[in-house]
């Protein structure tokens, strides 16, 4: 991980190398390790609705449908909000967008506490939060790997994926235990103190480009100049869309990445604990159980950043699918009152495969749209928040109708199978050939 860092008038005096014994690790693994933490401090946010569900429905009595609908919300602005968010980097910058993402997030997460009424819990939760946590989405971790690595893109980006995941470990068994022991009203106010601690952190820390301190990329054999700003985001993001969308690549990466929300986010994070909860386990037992598949989840992402570096995207994506689909059709089974032996097993194998499909498919938005590759990603990201979105309320609904979630973990393991087909279908770019 060390490389030497070059200054552009170190290289024009000729001067290949930095002099003996400043040989150091390079600043863009620094800027990696901000933005994991950053990525952490905000995951705080999406380890909380699922435990929203029932002290939601049992204060208010909303529907488990209502109170879904308001996580589609959050769900969907996630994933739309993404393409904007990599846009508005490129034209105010990485920290300018990151800072005041997280003040966003603070202020919806903490006006919850008063509301009163269903609609405010979409205004709070799920527009405000929505629209933070999606400026903060996976757009944010390709726009630093794109920007400060020419090497390792796999491994990074691998990493900066699990930190969410590292964030769920971290706060999801304490918010249950506040949930289970106080109420959800103390757990919403430290996702808003989480989310505004790191904003300092974001604005001192962070660098926009390599260039802002003299360096090359990590692994670039050249000086790469910071680009000017881009005006124009929105149009940028909406015209890079359209490009994308004549290509074959794009809809398959969309839709294998919305399946991939719907059996994740959609699913397990927002009705395991509930349906859980269903067949008498206890709420901190079933938060905690999501706690564990956080942690093999790190492990998992950073090696299918590993693989990603090392065999091909598009085989390791079909892989990945077959095996969570798999998974998903034995769950109903293991549903009960206690933790036991089979259903560890699950939640080990589950986590593993939870996100390792973000390395592959960040890989192949960069084959496929070089230079667009992060707007790109941003709006086959929006499309995985979008299958989140319908199965998050989808399966709110389907407990409502059927008073079990038994159909949605079936229907699931399906369509994990359907994106499975559709990885291997997706073509390599010939060696050559320019991206789009």
């Amino acid at each position: 991980m060390t490389q030497t860092t070059d200054t552009p008038a170190a290289e024009s005096a000729g001067q290949g190398q930095a002099p003996r014994g400043r040989r150091r690790v390079h600043r863009a693994w620094f800027v990696a390790a901000v933005t994991f933490v950053t990525i952490i401090g905000a995951a705080a946010f999406r380890s909380l609705p699922g435990l929203l569900i029932d002290p939601l429905h049992d204060e208010f009595g909303w529907s488990r449908g209502t109170i879904a609908a308001a996580v589609s919300v959050n769900l969907a602005l996630y994933g739309l909000t993404a393409p904007f968010a990599a846009a508005l980097m490129d034209r105010f910058g990485i920290r300018r967008v990151v800072a005041v993402a997280l003040t966003v997030i603070a202020i919806g997460s903490g006006l919850t506490v008063w509301m009163t009424a269903a609609w405010q819990l979409m205004l709070y939760w799920g527009l405000l939060v929505g629209l933070g946590s999606g400026s903060m989405a996976l757009a944010f971790a390709a726009t630093v790997t794109n920007r400060w690595f020419t090497e390792r893109r796999g491994l990074v980006s691998g990493i900066l994926t699990a930190a969410s995941a590292s964030g769920q470990l971290i706060f999801l068994p304490v918010l249950s235990w506040m949930v289970t022991r106080y109420d959800w009203r103390p757990a919403a106010v430290t996702v808003a103190l989480a989310a505004l601690t790191v904003v300092p952190f974001v604005w001192l820390l962070l660098r926009d480009h390599p260039a802002d301190v003299g360096l090359k990329p990590y692994g670039a054999k050249e000086f790469v100049e910071k680009p000017p700003p881009v005006t124009g985001a929105a149009r940028r993001a909406v015209t890079v869309l359209f490009k994308a969308a004549r290509t074959g690549p794009f809809w398959l990466l969309a839709g294998t990445f919305a399946i991939c929300g719907a059996s994740t986010n959609g699913l397990i994070q927002t009705h395991f604990v509930p349906a859980a909860h269903d067949h008498g386990m206890p709420i901190t037992a079933a938060a905690s159980l999501l706690a564990v598949i956080g942690v093999f989840d790190v492990v998992g992402t950073i090696a299918s950043g590993w693989f990603t570096d090392r065999f091909e995207a598009r085989r390791l994506l079909a892989v990945y699918y077959a095996l969570r689909g798999i998974s998903l059709l034995f769950l109903p089974m293991l549903l009960a009152a206690t933790v036991h032996p089979p259903m560890i097993f699950f939640i080990v194998f589950y986590g593993l495969d939870w996100v390792a499909t973000v390395p592959p498919t960040l890989a192949l938005c960069r084959e496929h749209y070089g230079d667009d590759s992060a707007i790109v990603f941003g709006w086959v990201l929006a499309s995985h928040q979008i299958g989140a979105a319908v199965v998050a309320f989808l399966g709110g609904l389907a407990r409502d109708v059927f008073g079990s979630y038994d159909v949605v973990w079936y229907a699931s393991g399906a369509l994990c199978a359907a994106a499975a087909l559709m990885a291997l279908v997706i073509r390599r770019r010939p060696v050559g050939v320019a991206a789009v």
